[in-house]
């Protein structure tokens, strides 16, 4: 029996796994690594985060993404756009590195048994596991709006779902969201020879602003601090303190995960996206019907008028769901039985990521509720790796987990007790 099986193999999952290696538990990954990255996002879009915020997680900071770019002379530099391929690119080098090897298997249920779990998976004999961290991503989570769920599968889909624009070249496209995922794929979209037009509720689009350089003054940075989230003092607090978001009142974190760091383009984005997207702000989507192979989309502005869109294909990048009734490799009894943050469909989770059923531990998004904002980028896989380890220790007791240990796989074993917690 396994001490920790990590399900998913994205920036979360992978740094839960150099952590648990590098205290000696005997740690399983299963997923594609970096498979969102890899498989859900166009060719030829950036990373919208900084490079130095944009480190996977090791023990003693190391394989950092400013360690992969100048091992193969790629800059790496504050307010420079980094390929969204360099980065999954990184991400299957800190896998080599960092990690025990990732087992690519498709989890399809996993069940309580005994004090742990029993995690089945499509390839495979089930395995065994005293814990469990579920690093499952976005994808389970996509969001569509309820108008669309009424078309015909061909005639809609969602940002994630595609890896090459080229297909809609000379064809109309509507991009529904005002996001960085919405704003970018139709700049991509125009680009590459379609006709998107953007969709918005919002009656205006945000834009970041240029970043200010990382050497400022001292009362410059005192008073606008730099961030893994940006600049200012909301983004350092949700970046750096969120164990003290923890803290707070169940409606005030969910509040605080739903609002804070809303849709915003990336400053580098902006003037490609103006010169080439028709855009319709203050549009609301109420209906949408197919027209043999193209797609009738009615909405309503702000002062109540109805337009009718005719369009061949519509890409909602209206984000993502976290809800754990979309978790259904999940055993359907045990996922009842978790305790929720107020009334939402997320996990209530302790000071070391396990949630209210022993063992059972969560990564990433469905984290936002409990922790805030961070949880939603690459930049809080540091803070969840060494807590969720650490709550995995605590949960396995005083046992010492480098006995008998198939956790330092890659890394040499004495290497690896050096870091323990």
């Amino acid at each position: 029996m396994d001490d920790l099986v990590v399900i998913g193999a994205g920036p979360y999952g992978l740094s839960i796994a150099a952590h648990a290696a590098g205290a000696g538990l005997g740690v399983r990954v299963l997923g594609r690594p970096m498979a969102s990255w890899r498989d859900h996002m166009p060719e030829g879009m950036y990373l919208k985060s900084e490079p130095w915020s944009s480190n996977l997680s090791a023990p003693g900071g190391r394989y950092t993404l400013a360690e992969y770019c100048e091992t193969r002379g790629i800059p790496a530099e504050h307010g420079t756009p980094l390929p969204i391929g360099t980065f999954s690119a990184y991400g299957l080098w800190f896998a080599r590195r960092a990690t025990p090897p990732v087992e690519e298997a498709t989890v399809t249920e996993v069940t309580p048994h005994g004090d742990g779990f029993r995690v089945r998976t499509a390839e495979g004999p089930p395995l065994l596991a005293r814990t469990v961290a579920l690093a499952v991503g976005v994808m389970p989570f996509v969001r569509y709006p309820a108008a669309l769920r009424e078309l015909p599968p061909a005639h809609y889909s969602h940002s994630t779902g595609h890896r090459d624009l080229t297909r809609f070249a000379g064809r109309e496209v509507a991009v529904l969201g005002a996001g960085q995922a919405a704003l970018e794929t139709a700049a991509l979209l125009a680009e590459q020879g379609a006709r998107p037009c953007l969709v918005a509720r919002r009656s205006r689009l945000n834009w970041n602003t240029v970043p200010q350089p990382l050497r400022r003054p001292p009362l410059r940075s005192l008073r606008d601090p730099h961030s893994g989230l940006g600049t200012g003092w909301r983004s350092w607090a949700w970046s750096e303190l969120p164990w003290a978001v923890r803290r707070l009142p169940a409606p005030t974190r969910e509040r605080i995960a739903a609002t804070a760091l809303g849709p915003a383009g990336a400053w580098w984005l902006r003037e490609r996206f103006e010169r080439r997207v028709p855009v319709l702000l203050g549009h609301r989507l109420r209906r949408a019907v197919p027209a043999g192979e193209r797609t009738r989309l009615g909405l309503t502005t702000a002062d109540g008028e109805s337009v009718v869109l005719n369009t061949a294909h519509v890409i909602a990048a209206t984000g993502f769901a976290p809800d754990l009734a979309r978790l259904e490799l999940l055993d359907a009894g045990l996922r009842a039985a978790l305790v929720t943050v107020g009334q939402g469909g997320s996990p209530e989770l302790s000071p070391g990521f396990e949630s209210s059923w022993p063992g059972l531990f969560f990564a990433g998004l469905l984290t936002a509720p409990s922790f805030g904002p961070s949880m939603r980028f690459v930049h809080g896989a540091g803070f969840t790796a060494g807590k969720l380890v650490a709550g995995v220790r605590k949960r396995l007791g005083t046992r010492d987990p480098l006995a008998g240990s198939s956790g330092a796989t890659r890394a040499d074993r004495a290497q690896a007790s050096g870091h323990r917690a």
